[in-house]
């Protein structure tokens, strides 16, 4: 071979690696260009002194679809009593629970195969933790020992799982 062979055979090379990495989908996980996409959205609906929009689009693994949004005014949130709401957090603040939201956002929705769950407990201490969040209204039974996130509690969970990483 020569070396404009050598060339011409790196560059058909080059050529097909770019076209392959083209074609493969798009992560979501890449930075979109216009990343306040959103924020500019809502700053361009709502004056001072500002507000908070959560939303989402979401299909869980068992196909149910999950599109959901909801915007307070900044006003609004700081005059609340927050702690109207403890009981709600409250139901979030065990490691156990938020492990059996995530297995039931994953898929797996009855208590039977919930307690199969590794680190969550007796079969009593699973029905424990699924009573204080269906009584927060984080799931709710829906029959034959299920159990599922409402449609409109998957974004706001997903919302603060975001929030909480660090």
């Amino acid at each position: 071979m020569t070396d404009d062979d050598d060339r011409l055979a790196a560059l058909e090379q080059r050529v097909a690696d770019l076209e392959r990495a083209r074609q493969r989908p798009v992560s979501a996980h890449v930075p979109d260009p216009d990343v306040f996409w959103a924020l500019d959205g809502l700053q361009e609906r709502v004056g001072e002194p500002g507000a908070v929009l959560l939303t989402g689009a979401v299909t869980l693994p068992d196909r149910r679809v999950a599109r959901w949004q909801s915007a307070a005014g900044t006003d609004e949130l700081l005059d609340e009593d927050w702690s109207d709401h403890a009981d709600v957090f409250a139901a979030l603040g065990h490691p156990v629970r938020l492990r059996l939201l995530g297995r039931v956002l994953s898929g797996v929705g009855t208590a039977n195969d919930l307690m199969d769950t590794e680190g969550v407990g007796t079969s009593g201490q699973v029905y424990h933790h699924l009573r204080q969040l269906v009584a927060a209204g984080w799931l709710r039974a829906v029959g034959g020992g299920r159990y599922e996130v409402p449609v409109a509690r998957v974004v706001p969970l997903l919302v603060l799982v975001m929030g909480a990483r660090r």
